[in-house]
């Protein structure tokens, strides 16, 4: 796991390499280990190292072939390296890396070798006979890369801060992509909150040739779902999960660096320590964040599963004022602007500091096997997709009295569901993830016409022009998840604050291999009542029933206490700072903050505190 940064097109550029080596500068946490810029024709590559595998010299970055004809800047980690190390037959190996084995791949298959690599990867390839470049993303958007592109150069890097950095960078506002971030707390790829810089997006190639840029999408999840597993008997499709989750968890323990795992004690995370003990010849490493607030605290759920697998567990306590004297370092280490963010900095940081370099997570289990209550909510609202038939001005009658019964975000969301044209997914998913809906923006920048709802777009992209209404229900639902919420929220925020304290985690829910045969898998089998059934059901007794029949618990710190108290000033001036930009409508921040002060239903914590978050990350990087 790295940091890649790199510029294509070197006209008027005194010094690239000194620019290149801000760059990585800027990422420097990512790569404690090793760095390394090089020149290749008219591109400049460069490289922080997080060693994981082959912990030598030899495979420091930028990485060149035996006959110099290739370079490359690699981020993240090929899981099946060996594999392909055999089927690439007779090679004089100067390393034991996967980098090494990828770059043989691309120089013996081109960019088709992208089809044979099963992780989570960014990397840049510079061919100098034909002075080509490829930036790739892997399938499931796990790793970053970002590029923006003017007349003479093209910057690409890791994280956003590598990018601005470089000097060549606007730090210019995309008011377009600001509203996507109030509608849902994040900006969907492939923009970003900079104007003109983009977010690779997942399964996707840039080819810079000649100074063309083009984006290729080499993967397609939709067109990948293994359709088969809809007509399987359901012992079938049980024994096909369990046997792809383990193969999954097992391909991810090849590490030359001590690693363990997160253990929350909810299915998710019991099910990876689970299946790492029975793939490991040792004892399982296990780290878990606890409380002393009992109703918070999965310790007790944390213990049953380690003394299951007999794990060395490490339970971290963490007090609500250790939280709060942290936040600044989170804030400083955000990539950018994440509400939850400073929530994954600290279990990133107590976990470096517990002794690993790697871990696995079972992040990407809920979006997978119908985890989330948007599964149930949206099964719900299809079955009773009569209401739509319904004359709009008695369904719009009907929301506007619930609203003004009962005032409360929730009663706003029931409103603009029962508004829609139909309770088909591609519909009812946009709304159900809303933080703000499109009347409340508009009270927010004063102006009626708002740009184009990007999850909308997203959906209508997924579901009707490329055939996922064709997949069962719970399984769009899946697609939007993975899509969205999943790509653009949690896989950014863990690669950013984990990498803030140089922590590798790798996601075993996410190997494509799983999660295109799980889309395939029918309703009935995987929700016919319960959440996560068909994934509890086909791990069978590897999990204790305690684990399984718990409550749901999520990682809860008190945020409103502290922004009524602590965090009042330094909210305050934050949202001040909003108002003072001229984006939005007069005073606009000063009355929200005045409305969750006076604890108005309809102006919750989260809100507020994504506006103070946005607020602090464009003073911190003096985005104009």
């Amino acid at each position: 796991m790295c940091g890649i940064a790199g510029i294509h097109g070197l006209d008027r550029l005194d010094d690239p390499e000194a620019l290149v080596r801000c760059m990585t500068d800027a990422i420097a946490h990512r790569g404690p280990n090793a760095e390394g810029v090089k020149r290749i024709g008219d591109t400049v590559l460069g490289h922080r190292r997080l060693s994981i595998i082959d912990l030598s010299t030899a495979s420091d970055q930028p990485f060149t072939s035996s006959d110099g004809r290739y370079t490359i800047s690699f981020n993240g980690e090929i899981y099946n390296y060996r594999d392909i190390k055999r089927e690439l037959g007779t090679v004089t190996w100067r390393t034991g890396s996967d980098t090494e084995v990828l770059l043989a791949a691309y120089a013996r298959w081109g960019i088709d070798c992208l089809h044979r690599l099963h992780g989570m990867f960014a990397f840049a390839v510079h061919d100098s006979v034909t002075d080509e470049l490829f930036i790739v993303r892997d399938r499931m958007g796990i790793k970053p890369v970002y590029w923006y592109r003017n007349q003479q150069h093209l910057v690409f890097a890791s994280e956003v801060r590598a990018m601005l950095a470089s000097g060549l960078v606007p730090r210019k506002l995309d008011e377009v992509a600001l509203i996507d971030h109030l509608r849902y707390q994040t900006v969907h790829a492939p923009f970003t909150l900079l104007k003109d810089v983009r977010m690779l997006e997942a399964g996707h190639y840039l080819h810079i040739r000649d100074r063309e840029v083009t984006d290729h999408r080499w993967y397609d999840l939709v067109g990948s779902a293994a359709k088969e597993a809809g007509t399987m008997p359901l012992p079938d499709v049980h024994r096909e999960v369990r046997e792809r989750l383990s193969r999954a968890v097992e391909k991810r323990l090849v590490s030359d660096v001590p690693f363990g795992a997160f253990l929350s004690g909810g299915i998710d995370s019991s099910a990876v320590v689970g299946l790492m003990a029975q793939a490991s010849a040792s004892p399982v490493h296990t780290f878990s964040v606890i409380f002393n607030e009992p109703e918070f605290s999965e310790e007790k759920y944390a213990r049953i599963v380690s003394e299951k697998f007999r794990t060395e567990h490490t339970a971290i306590r963490l007090r609500p004022e250790d939280m709060l004297r942290m936040l600044p370092d989170a804030l400083d280490a955000m990539d950018h602007p994440s509400a939850d963010g400073p929530n994954t900095y600290v279990v990133s940081k107590v976990t470096k500091e517990a002794g690993i370099t790697m871990a696995l997570s079972g992040l990407g289990g809920d979006e997978v096997f119908a985890g989330y209550p948007v599964f149930e909510r949206s099964l719900a609202l299809w079955r009773k997709r009569w209401i739509a038939s319904m004359p709009k001005p008695l369904r719009s009658l009907t929301a506007s009295i619930i609203a003004g019964a009962r005032p409360s975000i929730s009663s706003d969301k029931l409103g603009e569901l029962l508004r829609l044209p139909s309770f088909a997914v591609e519909e009812t998913f946009p709304v159900s993830r809303l933080t703000y809906s499109d009347r409340e923006l508009s009270d927010l920048f004063g102006r009626d016409r708002l740009p184009e709802n990007r999850v909308r777009s997203i959906m209508h992209a997924l579901l009707e022009e490329e055939g996922g209404n064709a997949l069962p229900m719970l399984s769009q639902v899946s697609l939007g998840e993975l899509g969205t919420y999943l790509q653009n929220v949690l896989l950014r925020d863990t690669d950013q604050m984990s990498m803030a304290h140089a922590l590798e985690v790798r996601v075993p829910f996410l190997d494509h291999e799983l999660v295109e045969f799980v889309l395939g898998v029918s309703d009935t089998h995987k929700f016919p009542h319960t959440p996560k059934k068909l994934l509890v059901d086909a791990l069978g007794d590897l999990l204790p029933h305690e684990i399984v029949d718990r409550p749901k618990m999520g990682f809860t710190l008190p945020w409103e206490v502290w922004m009524r108290n602590d965090l009042r000033s330094f909210c305050g001036d934050r949202l001040h700072k909003l108002d003072s930009r001229g984006v939005f409508g007069p005073k606009c921040m000063a009355r929200v903050w005045e409305r969750f002060l006076a604890r108005d239903p309809r102006i919750n914590w989260s809100r507020v505190w994504s506006l103070v978050v946005l607020g602090d990350w464009l003073d911190r990087n003096e985005i104009m």
